[in-house]
């Protein structure tokens, strides 16, 4: 079963939500964060980018950054920009870009189902950065951050998701980039309780996008049950702050791939040595595949049209038969010596809304010497990945838009303590 928690959560004012809510503390550099909270110093990057407010040389990893996290977060709600909800709710999220809409639910989910695998995931963690959002969730006594995750639709949760968006939203504002941000308090005890079975009848969720903050939620359960000899399996840090979509109305973009190096291999070297791999020829355009198998291939000023052809792939292994997997096992690795996509600085990645015209950019100012448009991946690989158990390849998912941290906060202890 999919277990589903309502909560209190804190959340801005409707008149300051536009103001508050920020972007994920990950998709900014701390530099692009300064910036921004200078032009808005009550931004909710203040709270988990918190070393915005020290000089640029400061460890993001201090403790003197994340008490400054708390301080700020304390203020957001004594000014009166933060309220908290008196009795536990649910809250239907609804982001739209360029017309297309995505609605889901915001609540808490189980630690214990995500330490047993019920919510699945996709991508390793890294100790460090899991690390890094425990202390964050420990010394805020809050998760600020909320995990992005899908469920497979159903028809039950399509008309709860209908009805109780048929009223007016409390929040409706359009951020600037463009994506509207509608939220509704879902406070209806019948609407809780339908919300709450119909999740049940899940097997499982899938993690989208979050894996770090998921892992970091589990360390936090972990420590916390160390120090409570009266715990319970209740407490409000068993669960960790999520929201869940409706795997058919999700998108993702495609994530590309520039590269420094190429071995002192040209274009010519790379269609002869990969004849069996790939068929490439030149074209009059830009390529920027919609369907998988298609790769397009950027240098010296040309476009190539790179198909992948059958049998070159394991078409039935859920990873092995993804493009970028593909590109890297096919082309990276033998012809570049590319193989660790994580660790090896001669390969960088543009993800989301740039697209091609970015990587022709990149490539004619000669700081990159070939670039790789990739299809998206779509849900339906990533959740056939997470059903295998199996990893996503490295930098393979980009999903837009992005929700706003500090639309609903989950706290863990008053905010008036400590």
């Amino acid at each position: 079963m999919a277990i589903v928690k309502p909560f209190c959560a804190l959340r801005p004012k409707p008149e300051f939500a536009k103001k508050v809510a920020a972007p994920p503390y990950d998709v900014l550099s701390s530099e692009e964060a300064r910036e921004l909270v200078k032009e808005n110093p009550d931004s909710f990057l203040r709270v988990n980018k918190s070393e915005v407010d020290f000089p640029p040389e400061s460890s993001s990893y201090s403790d003197e950054i994340y008490r400054k996290g708390k301080e700020n977060l304390k203020r957001l709600y004594s000014d009166g920009l933060m309220i908290q909800d008196e009795n536990p709710c649910f809250y239907l999220y609804r982001l739209t870009m360029n017309g297309q809409s995505q609605t889901g639910i915001a609540a808490l989910t189980s630690v214990d189902e995500y330490d047993r695998g019920l919510i699945k995931k996709h991508e390793h963690t890294r100790p460090q950065k899991v690390d890094d959002r425990a202390n964050h969730i420990m010394t805020l006594g809050a998760q600020v951050g909320p995990v992005f995750s899908i469920f497979k639709q159903n028809t039950e949760l399509k008309s709860l998701f209908t009805t109780i968006t048929a009223a007016e939203s409390t929040v409706d504002f359009t951020s600037d980039d463009s994506v509207r941000h509608e939220l509704w308090v879902v406070d209806s005890d019948s609407d809780i309780r339908e919300l709450i079975n119909a999740f049940a009848q899940l097997p499982e969720l899938y993690i989208a996008d979050g894996h770090h903050r998921s892992e970091a939620a589990s360390e936090v359960c972990r420590r916390m049950k160390e120090k409570n000899e009266h715990h319970t399996g209740e407490e409000l840090y068993n669960y960790f702050l999520n929201v869940i979509f409706p795997d058919d109305e999700l998108h993702i973009l495609s994530y590309n791939r520039v590269v420094s190096e190429t071995n002192n291999l040209s274009i010519d070297d790379i269609i002869a040595k990969s004849a069996d791999k790939f068929e490439i020829t030149k074209s009059d355009s830009a390529i920027d595949p919609k369907e998988s198998h298609q790769i397009g291939i950027y240098t010296s000023g040309q476009w190539y049209n790179c198909r992948i052809l059958p049998g070159s792939f394991d078409n039935s292994h859920p990873v092995d038969s993804i493009d970028s997997a593909i590109l890297t096992k096919n082309l990276l690795a033998p012809l570049f010596g590319i193989e660790n996509l994580r660790t090896d600085d001669r390969i960088d990645f543009v993800g989301g809304i740039r697209g091609v015209a970015e990587l022709k950019k990149l490539i004619d100012s000669n700081k990159y010497k070939m670039a790789f448009s990739l299809s998206p991946v779509t849900v339906e690989q990533l959740l056939a990945v997470a059903d295998a158990g199996e990893v996503m390849p490295p930098k393979s998912t980009w999903f837009e838009p992005k929700l706003r941290s500090g639309m609903v906060v989950n706290l863990l202890d008053d905010l008036q303590k400590g």
